[in-house]
């Protein structure tokens, strides 16, 4: 067998590298052609397409979510005023609350200004709601032999949530009994308070006021006192006794603290003034 001859190899073996560099670039040029008609198709798509989609997607997200902060917000103001609605309604139906009350203490910026007067020795008041807290206060006088620390009931006050008087009565000394001290600086009681005629009897007043507060929350300073003094009892969990609170408690060092000098401290207000007529 003939060997080939070395010119012909080498010239076959050219003619196939230049048919195969051909081949090469036919499909090189090919292949960028194609992606260079697929680019922008693909940009195209990109900035008609996802992109637009996605900015589309993207402000109706945030539109979204305005949407849905403004409809939170105003769900939140609407809810509001429903919740105040709501809880208006509870406290006029649930306690007994006066409806002019409710709109004094929830519908305006700033209390009304208080124009009812105290109806001294009014007994029950006829209009006025009394609600589901109330608070009481009485001043006793004394008796017996000196110094006259024995206490007898003299004046009974209660007034409702919002300060209105509800109950004021003077109270006659059981019969048979003197007083010796009407401690009128500090009660205001005088003589002529206590009269037959003019004052309520004790039986009166101590019904008067048992009914009142029958299923209420009973607020006071040292409540025990005025209690004992009308002979009447009250639930405990009912009771919220301003001397027994521990804050109030602090700067007296753990003894009661005085009502004058927690009124003024925590209201600004001075009480037990000398010849003062006024419920609380």
């Amino acid at each position: 067998m003939s060997r080939p001859d070395a010119g012909q190899l080498s010239s076959n073996w050219k003619k196939l590298q230049e048919k195969l560099k051909a081949e090469k670039k036919a499909e090189g040029a090919a292949s960028g052609t194609k992606r260079k008609r697929e680019e922008p198709k693909k940009s195209k798509t990109a900035s008609n397409g996802f992109k637009k989609a996605r900015l589309s997607g993207a402000n109706a997200i945030v539109g979204d979510k305005k949407r849905k902060m403004g409809g939170y917000l105003s769900t939140n103001a609407g809810s509001e005023d429903v919740s105040s609605a709501s809880k208006a309604r509870s406290l006029i139906k649930d306690h007994d609350i006066a409806p002019a009350d409710i709109s004094a203490a929830y519908g305006a910026a700033a209390p009304a200004k208080r124009v009812s007067e105290d109806d001294i020795n009014g007994g029950i008041h006829p209009t006025r709601k009394i609600g589901k807290y109330v608070s009481l206060d009485c001043e006793m006088v004394g008796t017996g032999p000196p110094p006259h620390l024995d206490n007898i009931l003299a004046r009974a006050s209660l007034v409702n949530f919002h300060g209105e008087q509800i109950y004021d009565s003077y109270v006659q000394p059981p019969p048979g009994v003197k007083v010796e001290d009407y401690r009128t600086y500090v009660s205001g009681i005088k003589p002529h308070h206590l009269r037959p005629g003019y004052a309520r009897t004790f039986k009166e007043v101590q019904k008067d006021v048992a009914d009142i507060l029958e299923g209420r929350i009973l607020v006071g300073h040292a409540l025990r006192n005025d209690l004992n003094a009308l002979m009447l009892s009250h639930p405990k969990r009912d009771m919220r006794d301003t001397s027994r609170h521990p804050k109030f408690r602090v700067d007296s060092k753990g003894k009661p603290p005085a009502l004058r000098k927690l009124a003024k401290s925590e209201l600004g207000i001075e009480v037990q003034t000398e010849g003062e007529e006024g419920v609380f």
